[in-house]
């Protein structure tokens, strides 16, 4: 296990291949602008040319070492001075200087990020579900899914109810994303590993 998460890390050296601090820079924020997306086909052909690199599977254990990066340094008590504690010892001195300038120069603004994100979501108070098209043959049956939301900025305003009708198809899309957010939602840094060793396994 140690040696496939110091394989993970080892990745790192890729971002030479960008040649400045602005693709890398590039990079970072594109990662952060998709932290609830996911990066798009266009994003990792951008990627794909800055670093030269040919596949997808080239850059994906790259991209999961600058994800716990990220989210080390947004959510983890690290103030900017103690920014390259990080960074295992077997990065690379100037990959550390590098990434940590541009870590101490977004840090502030990601958590300013995440704090408007609580403050104007609102929260789920109840969910529940309901059947449609089941005697019907020739419509495919599907599911309608009520969602109860309140304000967190108006607590006093009530409830929301938002519904919409899923079929099986969109059902599991859903319900892989679910699962996703459940793992995002533990340890960043050993979901993010874990799923990077998996895929590695998996090539």
């Amino acid at each position: 296990m140690a040696e496939q998460i110091h394989s993970l890390w080892g990745h790192l050296p890729l971002l030479v291949r960008a040649n400045s601090k602005e693709p890398v820079e590039y990079i970072l924020q594109a990662l952060w602008r998709t932290r609830h997306t996911g990066l798009d086909a266009a994003d990792r052909q951008i990627f794909r040319e800055i670093l030269q690199l040919p596949n997808d599977s080239d850059i994906d254990p790259l991209l999961v070492c600058l994800r716990v990066l990220i989210r080390r340094c947004v959510y983890e008590n690290v103030s900017k001075d103690e920014m390259h504690k990080l960074f295992p010892a077997e990065v690379l001195p100037e990959l550390q200087r590098l990434l940590t300038l541009l870590l101490q120069k977004f840090q502030k603004e990601w958590r300013e990020d995440i704090s408007k994100d609580q403050v104007n979501l609102p929260s789920l108070k109840a969910m529940t579900w309901s059947m449609v098209n089941q005697e019907t043959e020739l419509t495919d049956p599907s599911a309608v899914i009520n969602l109860k939301l309140q304000s967190n900025t108006q607590p006093n305003s009530g409830e929301r109810d938002v519904k919409f009708q899923l079929a099986k198809d969109t059902l599991e899309t859903m319900l892989s994303s679910m699962y996703s957010i459940r793992d995002q939602l533990t340890d960043p840094s050993e979901t993010s590993e874990r799923d990077a060793i998996q895929n590695t396994n998996a090539a």
